[in-house]
């Protein structure tokens, strides 16, 4: 059984909650607003187009019928889909829900089987891969239930490059990624990096918080 999720939230810190949420399973969908008690602000409201005044009288997350519908198929036999899942696993960690089954982040599988890639979100590769051609509904940006489409198309395209088997075994492998792609060096090899400019990569690894797992495993390398 293969579910899509995607969810938009307050923020990216860990203090942040979710406040929207969507889950595809064969031609249903389920959509939610919630309100996990936490203000969003602008800066959020300006990316995913959810203001407070749209969270009034909507339910926590653990009471939504997306919640509740991800809740009764949380089975070993279940393979949910999401574009940098482990982000929104541990939302709902943050309410208790501990999936049972398998994960498919086609982030990272993207990541290991199209490197040449120049970004990896999920918008990008959209555009890059062509996937809005096959798009058989209206897309919003940033709107969960949108994007959960977007990642049902970026799955189906990465079939033709790999098994549910293989993808699933890739989204627990980290990626080593052979250049930059940001900052000063954005472009650069890595491995030349570690050559001329070790004391860089030193630093990032110290003091960069929440440095990219695949990008800090590639660094390690490197070094």
């Amino acid at each position: 059984m293969l579910m899509f999720l995607d969810m938009e939230t307050t923020g990216l810190q860990r203090i942040d909650k979710v406040c929207s949420i969507a889950v595809l399973y064969d031609n249903k969908s389920f959509y939610d607003v919630v309100d996990e008690g936490k203000k969003i602000p602008p800066m959020a409201s300006s990316i995913n187009h959810i203001t407070n005044e749209m969270l009034k009288d909507k339910p926590s997350l653990k009471k939504s019928e997306t919640f509740k519908f991800l809740q009764q198929h949380n089975t070993k036999d279940t393979i949910l889909v999401g574009h940098n899942i482990k982000f929104d696993l541990e939302k709902l960690l943050d309410v208790g829900f501990v999936f049972q089954g398998k994960i498919i982040d086609t982030l990272r599988v993207t990541k290991h089987l199209i490197q040449e890639c120049e970004y990896f979100s999920l918008q990008f590769l959209r555009y890059e891969l062509k996937l809005y051609k096959e798009e058989k509904v209206s897309i919003i940006p940033h709107n969960a239930l949108s994007d959960a489409f977007v990642v049902k198309q970026l799955f189906e395209y990465l079939l033709d490059l790999a098994s549910i088997d293989e993808m699933c075994k890739l989204t627990s492998q980290k990626v080593l990624m052979e250049k930059f792609r940001f900052g000063k060096y954005s472009g650069h090899y890595i491995e030349e990096i570690a050559m001329n400019d070790r004391s860089y990569l030193e630093w990032m690894l110290r003091d960069v918080v929440d440095l990219d797992e695949d990008l800090k495993y590639s660094i390690k390398y490197y070094l």
